[in-house]
């Protein structure tokens, strides 16, 4: 049994840190069995658990059913995924969520290298007014250095 994936639109989308959510609900998502359409139900499982960092879907043995009628199958996620280009529809809607992980780790690093930076900068100015002998100065650096390693 090969099936396709006619249409797939979550109903609503979570996402919490590294965690996504696709939630289904009636006439979101449809497969195509032979040559007949079958509407998702959801009786059983209505969700996709996806972790953006690891890009695994995280709820594989929950079960989905489709209905055409009076007919019904169910079919476990894992299954769904071997024998249907649902990995594809994945991808599709999954990218935006997966460049924003990206893009939030990319700024933190740079952040991170922004104060290594910053710190560098005030211990070069601490060895000058060393060098100058300027007491005030090298008093408000060191505070600042401290204030600036203790808060990170």
């Amino acid at each position: 049994m090969l099936l396709t994936i006619k249409m797939m639109k979550p109903f609503y989308t979570l996402q919490e840190g590294h965690d996504l959510k696709l939630v289904f609900a009636y006439q979101y998502f449809s497969v195509v069995k032979g040559k007949e359409v079958y509407q998702f139900i959801p009786v059983e499982a209505n969700e996709i658990r996806i972790n953006l960092k690891t890009k695994q879907i995280e709820n594989l043995t929950d079960t989905f059913v489709f209905q055409r009628g009076t007919r019904i199958f169910r079919i476990p996620l894992f299954q769904l995924l071997q024998i249907s280009d649902l990995v594809d529809h994945l991808k599709s809607i999954i990218t935006f969520y997966v460049q924003q992980i990206k893009s939030d780790q990319e700024e933190e690093a740079l952040s991170e290298e922004i104060l290594f930076l910053e710190r560098q900068n005030l211990r070069r100015l601490i060895d000058k007014a060393l060098l100058t002998g300027d007491k005030d100065l090298f008093m408000e650096l060191t505070d600042r250095l401290k204030i600036e390693e203790a808060a990170h």
